[in-house]
């Protein structure tokens, strides 16, 4: 890789430096030399090494103001506030026009979440700095942290307009729009900025992210494509397209383009799933199996991988193979809802209701509060002959789902089982007042409840 006259010189002076911490020698840096190497030490978590050549530098240039704010910086990064700051006051009085002075007062605000006073510092470095992009980009983010997010898209547009290839910028401008859900807006504003940055790969992936966002999958795949072409080692941009692709239903070129995110990087879970799912689409249920698996040998931890795999059983009612895979997936994580509603739905399709019944339950028990989950285990509990529990179940559930007729027929059906007339009656009497079509639920669950005379009464009185 070809290198540039600065990126040489750089790393020359990290090679000598490193060199003369090796032979005891001591050399001689100029100050921005120093800087160099002292923030690229800070940059990559070795403050023992920055403070040695922070040592080392003002021993050779005990006046640079500019390594006297690297010090600074160092002091800020350790939480030393007030000794920083006595220091940047000491440096005011010898340069009151030097911005970094102003972005480092302002950095110690922050820390102390005076945001309004960092802000004021920033302006002030406004009117002596030649790096306007910077400038901005940091009152952006002390606007974020005061939740201003229109102050701080505005101040990440300047920076963005000072210097269009700042990426962080682009992407907390973006990030602004998306807070304020001005989709259609932040879309405006990146087909402006791609006017003026046409190979700007962020840009495009930018657009088609907001495009997906709002649902237009042609334009979020165009911009994606557009991503690909001006860098073929995008990643990201590759998978965004495929994802673009399987909505449109084009799944042939969704799969191609999941496969080449394989190609750049390691095969990840998600890919391989989504191959398989659009495999599945195309009516291939070989192809989809076999991707299916691989998903889950990639990411056992990956559920809906198992997920999949048991669907694709329980679709061809092959229920004994569907309940194999869902209990590996069990075995790897016992608490997944998804899991034991599968678990429970398979054993009721084998008529293996105690199992059934266990399966919603523990669904339940984790945090499962869907009505159809409810249902499903209240029946399984009818089925099996639990009569109490399945009314404690559905006593639970009507506190959620007052007035639901579907639980008001069972608990009625139950009660009038268990001879329990005047309740009921009562149950009976409220599912007819919210849902007196539905009433044949009663007829299907309770045969010999719905022949009973004072059902037949009640349904009558209620028809009327």
């Amino acid at each position: 890789m070809h290198l540039s006259h600065d990126e040489e010189d750089y790393n020359l002076s990290l090679s000598k430096f490193e060199s003369m911490l090796k032979t005891n020698k001591v050399l001689f840096f100029d100050s921005e030399e120093f800087e160099d190497i002292i923030l690229h030490y800070m940059d990559i978590g070795k403050p023992s090494l920055a403070k040695k050549a922070l040592k080392l530098a003002l021993e050779q240039h005990p006046k640079s103001t500019g390594l006297r704010l690297v010090q600074v910086e160092m002091l800020i990064f350790e939480d030393k506030l007030e000794q920083a700051e006595k220091m940047l006051n000491d440096l005011y009085a010898i340069e009151p026009t030097n911005e970094e002075i102003f972005i480092q007062k302002a950095n110690i605000s922050s820390k102390r979440d005076d945001h309004k006073q960092a802000v004021e510092y920033l302006k002030t470095a406004l009117k002596y700095t030649e790096d306007y992009a910077d400038v901005h980009n940091l009152l952006g983010m002390e606007y974020l942290f005061m939740d201003d997010l229109e102050m701080a898209k505005s101040h990440f547009i300047k920076c963005l307009k000072e210097d269009p290839e700042e990426q962080s910028g682009l992407y907390n401008v973006i990030y602004c729009f998306e807070f304020l859900e001005q989709y259609e807006e932040a879309i405006e504003f990146l087909n402006q900025y791609i006017d003026v940055n046409p190979y700007s790969e962020i840009g495009w992936h930018q657009l088609g992210r907001l495009n997906f966002t709002i649902k237009h999958y042609e334009e979020a795949y165009r911009a994606f494509d557009y991503a690909t072409v001006i860098d073929d080692q995008f990643m990201g941009a590759f998978m965004e397209k495929a994802k673009s692709l399987e909505h449109l239903g084009r799944y042939e070129e969704a799969i191609w383009n999941y496969e080449e995110t394989i190609r750049l990087e390691d095969p990840t879970s998600y890919a391989l799933l989504r191959i398989g799912k659009c495999y599945e689409k195309l009516g291939n249920e070989v192809e989809a199996l076999k991707y299916f698996n691989k998903t889950v040998h990639e990411d056992p931890l990956l559920d809906k991988g198992w997920v999949a795999i048991t669907d694709y059983y329980v679709r061809q009612k092959n229920y004994q193979k569907a309940l194999y895979f869902i209990n590996k997936a069990i075995a790897i994580d016992g608490e997944n809802i998804q899991y034991w509603k599968r678990y429970a739905t398979i054993n009721k399709e084998l008529e293996q209701f105690e199992e059934a019944e266990y399966g919603y339950r523990k669904a339940v028990e984790l945090g499962d509060a869907e009505l159809d989950t409810i249902l499903f285990w209240a029946d399984t509990q009818l089925f099996i002959g639990e009569y109490e529990a399945s009314i404690e179940t559905l006593v639970h559930a009507i506190v959620t789902y007052a007035d639901n007729y579907e639980i008001e027929y069972r608990l009625a059906g139950l009660y009038f089982t268990l001879n329990n007339i005047k309740k009921g009656a009562y149950h009976l009497s409220q599912a007819l007042k919210h849902n007196f079509e539905n009433r044949s639920i009663l007829e299907e669950l309770f045969p010999e409840v719905w022949e009973m005379q004072e059902v037949k009464n009640c349904i009558e009185k209620q028809g009327k």
